[in-house]
């Protein structure tokens, strides 16, 4: 299937100059959400990800890792922005273009020693990403590989990230 033509790209969004690539054209379409799905977990299975977790970051990892951790056996775990948790948590901050944000996960969601892969929709710059594999990583847990569903190969995220299994289904 070709999911690129299931991509809609919105000039000038969020600002001028910037391609935006829309991912809500491939949710509506049940064959290719099924077929995303399914290839992403296909290709973690070829990779050799033996994966206790998987964890998505606010809001698009939302939407892939849940039916991916399923498809693997595994459970999924939330990593949000500050102050969206209601117990309590481990935090790190990273830096923006402009300024810093922060990612937190609840302190009860991963055990030292989990085996995780991390999800997202998207990887540009790499800068959440990052952030997130921090994250894990201070906790304790072995980061195992990351999944997006789109690369942004001319922003060089994927040279930034931890040297694990990288997949993305998408490049642009």
């Amino acid at each position: 299937m070709d999911l690129k033509s299931l991509i809609r790209d919105i000039p000038d969004f969020p600002k001028p100059g910037i391609l935006f690539r829309d991912i809500t054209t491939l949710l509506r379409d049940p064959d290719g959400l099924r077929y995303t799905i399914d290839f992403l977990t296909q290709r973690c299975v070829e990779s050799g990800m033996q994966v206790d977790y998987v964890v998505g970051m606010e809001a698009r990892g939302f939407i892939f890792g849940p039916p991916l951790a399923y498809q693997l056996g595994a459970g999924f775990i939330p990593v949000r922005k500050r102050g969206k948790l209601p117990a309590a948590v481990h935090a790190i901050e990273y830096e923006l273009e402009y300024g810093t944000d922060c990612l937190e996960v609840h302190q009860d969601a991963l055990q030292p020693g989990s085996r995780v892969l991390i999800v997202d929709d998207l990887i540009a710059t790499g800068g959440t990403a990052i952030a997130t594999a921090k994250l894990i990583q201070k906790i304790g847990c072995e980061l195992v590989g990351f999944g997006f569903i789109i690369e942004l190969r001319d922003l060089q995220g994927r040279k930034h990230l931890p040297d694990v299994p990288i997949i993305s289904l998408i490049e642009y």
